[in-house]
């Protein structure tokens, strides 16, 4: 048996070819060990439970993403401990943000201060300091190279069958494994991809980038691709990372091949083309699937079971923004672990209750990017129109409240 919050008592025997080997029962298993499942480890601090930390990666590993850390992930891992944010603020490479300049389809800009501290920094940097926090900070036995492959909940354990054939046992999971999450395409029924609710997304790095300014990350939106943006972020080192993103309903309706259209538009939008003449890329353009919130979700939950972040669907349709929401659903998801053990529930009604905390706590926010994203995203007069009036004396904090 390997109910959650009992000491193991027992060993569990799994099989590679003919040989055995021995794996200990855990309290709870986190799938993934990016910025969901880190937090989620580092607010299981101090529970007194078993936890594993499974990752598919050997870490350092690169993610593909804008590599901007919003100020609310910054802030939520503070209020767990200072000593996390206090060790990420001497990350390098990094570029510490203070400002965003949006411009719009006419050509028109203007600039958003941020209120929160906050740092753009590449995901293989990122991710690897926050795997080190729960290292140092925390008992989690973290598990790279660990591949999950298929996943089975009975009364008493979620089953877990990792590639290399490994089974690791426990009383509850936490799917922080991404937007092409086993454990929700396992445990939940495969919902059709709603590319109203999706975006696409491609990106690379560059270096000697003309006009690019540190602390003041760049939006650019275009008449002919308004669902989505542009993006040109400082990541420190003198490299910036610079994407495309794009609702995945007209990148297929269009048959839009995003890799090419991201070099056409450094090569000829007016506020880029300049800037990029002799600009060096480092590496390939790689591309990546973001599944928005804010529309009609599946479950977050089922018997044993929790997913996080990305896996959750929990990226701002807006702003394309998500460590932020998987640090705090990471965190939250901790808290119903807790709760959980404390009580003996593990059953899908108990679990829903993380369901409605995320609604409470992420949901208005989400629901309200998506409306402006739908709303901006068909009228190039709108966002024009608000670009001239955020210039106006008194409306700017009014366009930035908007955009959140």
């Amino acid at each position: 048996m390997c109910r959650a919050g009992q000491k193991p008592t027992a060993f569990y025997l799994y099989h590679v070819s003919d040989s055995a080997a021995v794996l200990p029962a855990y309290d709870v298993a986190i799938v993934g060990a990016g910025p969901a499942g880190t937090a989620c480890a580092l607010a299981l601090r101090g529970s007194g439970l078993r936890v594993a930390l499974l990752d598919k990666a050997t870490f350092p590993r690169d993610k593909v993403c804008g590599d901007a850390v919003p100020g609310h992930a910054l802030k939520a891992l503070r209020q767990l401990d200072p000593a996390y944010t206090d060790a990420l603020w001497q990350l390098q490479p990094r570029d510490d943000v203070r400002r965003s300049r949006l411009v719009a389809p006419s050509g028109g800009s203007f600039y958003m201060h941020w209120k929160l501290p906050t740092f753009n920094s590449p995901r293989l940097s990122f991710d690897a300091a926050l795997l080190a926090l729960v290292r140092q900070h925390t008992a989690t036995e973290v598990l790279e190279s660990a591949a999950l492959k298929t996943i089975a909940i009975t009364a008493d354990c979620a089953h877990l069958h990792l590639a290399d054939g490994r089974e690791i046992r426990a009383g509850l999971v936490v799917g922080c494994d991404g937007a092409n999450s086993v454990v929700g395409r396992r445990l939940l029924p495969e919902a059709r991809l709603a590319r109203a609710h999706h975006s696409a997304g491609v990106r690379a790095y560059f270096e000697n980038v003309a006009g690019a300014e540190s602390g003041t990350t760049e939006f650019f939106f275009s008449r002919n691709h308004l669902a989505g943006y542009l993006w040109l972020f400082p990541v420190g080192a003198g490299r910036y990372n610079v994407g495309l993103g794009m609702l995945s309903e007209l990148v297929a309706k269009h048959k839009i091949d995003l890799k090419k259209l991201l070099l056409e538009q450094l090569a000829t939008h007016p506020g880029l083309a300049s800037r990029f003449r002799e600009a060096q890329q480092i590496g390939p353009i790689r591309g990546f699937g973001l599944p928005m919130g804010g529309g009609r979700q599946r479950p977050a939950s089922g018997a044993r079971f929790l997913l996080c972040g990305d896996a959750a669907s929990l990226i701002d349709p807006l702003q394309g923004h998500g460590i932020d929401l998987a640090i705090r659903s990471g965190i939250m998801a901790a808290a119903q672990v807790r709760e959980c053990v404390a009580k003996q529930d593990f059953s899908a009604a108990f679990m829903a209750k993380y369901d409605a905390e995320l609604q409470r706590r992420l949901g208005p926010q989400l629901a309200h990017s998506y409306r402006l994203q739908r709303l901006l995203g068909t009228r190039p007069w709108l966002m024009n129109l608000g670009t001239r009036l955020a210039q106006l004396p008194g409306l700017g904090r009014w366009a930035q409240r908007l955009v959140g």
